[in-house]
């Protein structure tokens, strides 16, 4: 019998007895987003204007501003980022790509070879 794996998801771990671990490209793209917003800062993530839309009709989604590209083991993010007035620019981007890296590599095991930002706007 052959396994069906889900294109949107990787295998954390396989065990013939036990089973397999998956993870979805949500919930990378989840714990990038909740790290990114807890660096000081950061306004928030933003997404396309599909998403921007979308949100204003009652459908919101918490992965909006996030990209996540999954290659065997390795996690490339790139995150839409709007970010507070005052506040150094380059310095805060460094926080935000430490942060995300450190939480995307101890909960899921990958390796975050890059995090990319695009600033969107100042609030």
């Amino acid at each position: 019998m052959e396994k069906e794996i889900d294109k949107k998801s990787v295998i954390l771990q396989s065990d013939e007895n036990r089973g397999e671990v998956q993870i979805a490209d949500d919930v990378v793209a989840m714990i990038a987003s909740l790290a990114a917003t807890e660096v000081k800062g950061v306004h928030a993530l933003s997404g396309n204007i599909t998403n921007e839309l979308m949100s204003k009709v009652g459908v919101k989604k918490l992965t909006k501003g996030v990209k996540v590209i999954i290659n065997e083991s390795n996690v490339t993010i790139h995150l839409a980022v709007t970010m507070e007035y005052g506040f150094n620019i380059p310095a805060t981007c460094t926080k935000v790509q430490d942060k995300v890296k450190t939480a995307v590599e101890n909960m899921t095991g990958l390796s975050c070879t890059d995090v990319n930002i695009r600033i969107v706007g100042v609030k």
